[in-house]
Order: C-alpha cells, then sequence, then structure tokens
C-alpha cells in the first residue's frame, strides 16, 4: 500500500494533487487549516484529515506523527500550504514577514525532517510547490518570493544530502495558477495556468525511474515576459 501525506490539501494544487494521487492508487493523509474544506476534501477522497497550523512547530511535528500512526509508511510527502501576503516590502510588519516564513519555509522544513525516516525506508519523493516568484525579481511579493526561494534552494541540497537513501526531491516552480489564491490578480481565470497542468506535472514527476531526478520545474505564464 502506497501513502502519500500532503500539506494545504483542502483546496487549489494540493487538492487537485491528491486527486490524482488517490487515483493513482495512494492512501492519503491531508493536512489544512481550516476544518470545513479539509473534512469534506477528506471525504471525498477517503483520506485521513489532520486539522493544523503548520506555523506551529509542533503542529508539523504532529502531522507527520499522525500518518504514521495510520500508515506506518510514507511514499510521496507534497508541500502545497502555503501564504503569499502582497504589497511593497516598506509596507509590510514584522508579523506579516513572520507568517510567511513560518508557514511557507520552516513548515516545510519541520515537516521533511520529521518525515526523513519513513521516505528513506520507501525511497520516497519529496514535491514541493515552490514559485516564479522564487526565480526572478517579483516587485511587490519580496518576502513570498525570498521564501520560495530558499525552497528550491533546500530541494537541491536535500536531493545531494538524501541521494543515498534514494529519497528525490522537486521544486515546482510555477507562474500564476488560477486558484483562490491568485484571485486578487485580476487575471481571468483562463488566461492562468491551470491546475491541472501542475497536476500532470507532479504525475510525470512521480512516473520517473529511480535513477532520474528533477529538481526543479519552472512554469511560464504564456504571455508574461520574465
Amino acid at each position: 500500500m502506497r501513502s502519500a501525506l500532503v500539506t494545504g490539501g483542502s483546496s487549489g494544487l494540493g487538492l487537485g494533487i491528491a486527486r490524482m494521487l488517490r487515483a493513482e492508487g495512494y492512501e492519503l493523509t491531508l493536512v489544512a487549516r481550516r476544518t470545513e474544506p479539509l473534512a469534506d476534501a477528506a471525504a471525498e477522497l477517503g483520506a485521513e484529515a489532520v486539522a493544523a497550523n503548520l506555523a506551529d512547530v509542533e503542529e508539523c511535528v504532529r502531522v507527520v506523527a499522525a500518518h504514521r500512526e495510520r500508515f506506518g509508511a510514507l511514499d510521496v510527502l507534497v508541500h502545497s500550504a502555503g501564504i503569499g501576503i502582497g504589497g511593497s516590502f516598506a509596507e509590510q510588519d514584522t508579523k506579516r514577514i513572520a507568517l510567511q516564513l513560518d508557514v511557507n519555509l520552516r513548515a516545510t522544513l519541520v515537516v521533511t525532517r520529521e518525515a526523513l525516516p519513513l521516505l528513506r525506508a520507501s525511497r520516497g519523493q519529496v514535491v514541493t510547490l515552490a514559485s516564479i516568484a522564487g526565480t526572478i525579481p517579483t516587485p511587490g511579493l519580496a518576502v513570498y518570493g525570498a521564501t520560495k526561494a530558499a525552497l528550491i534552494a533546500f530541494t537541491g541540497s536535500l536531493n545531494r544530502e538524501e541521494a543515498e537513501h534514494g529519497i528525490r526531491a522537486t521544486a515546482i516552480s510555477p507562474a500564476f495558477v488560477a486558484t483562490r489564491m491568485t484571485d486578487w490578480t485580476g487575471i481571468p481565470p483562463e488566461d492562468m495556468i491551470q491546475t491541472e497542468d501542475v497536476v500532470e506535472l507532479v504525475r510525470a514527476i512521480l512516473r520517473l525511474s529511480p535513477k532520474a531526478r528533477v529538481p526543479n520545474v519552472v512554469v511560464e505564464r504564456v504571455g508574461d515576459v520574465v
């Protein structure tokens, strides 16, 4: 029985990836902060639901423990939980900076660390939703972009450190994807990258042979000048 843990699994890209994983035969643990959409997603997919605030380190540890207790193994870890607060960096207060660092970066590091024994045992894979904002200057998203750049760097280092254990990690760095998180842009959803585009990339990465590794995938939106 293969299993996967998906943070941010109740909506958007996380839910799209979770649906794909379920169709591929994975048992699932879904993690999200809001209990109602999490319960709905878990019911739809027959998944374990773990409500957690990933800005809290102890909660990050707990979600991996919950997955371990239910399934005893882990083949795929998907980091989709994240938060972006737009606006001029000069006007970002410390609380908002800290929240993005805690949820986007620290939570990913802690959950991955806690999951490593399980991933080593399965020679598993880690998929992290980064952003094109982590690869190019993005005014208005300076802190968000910094956290995503750090995730891309972390993914590369994790690949080198864990190669002997067969763990492979991929960061996926798309431009604007048509999800609730990008409603603020004013770009029509049909003009954005589609959730299915990212889901298909994840599917392809998980189907690669154990000798193939993709450290980072950048997905541009047609028409953007980068």
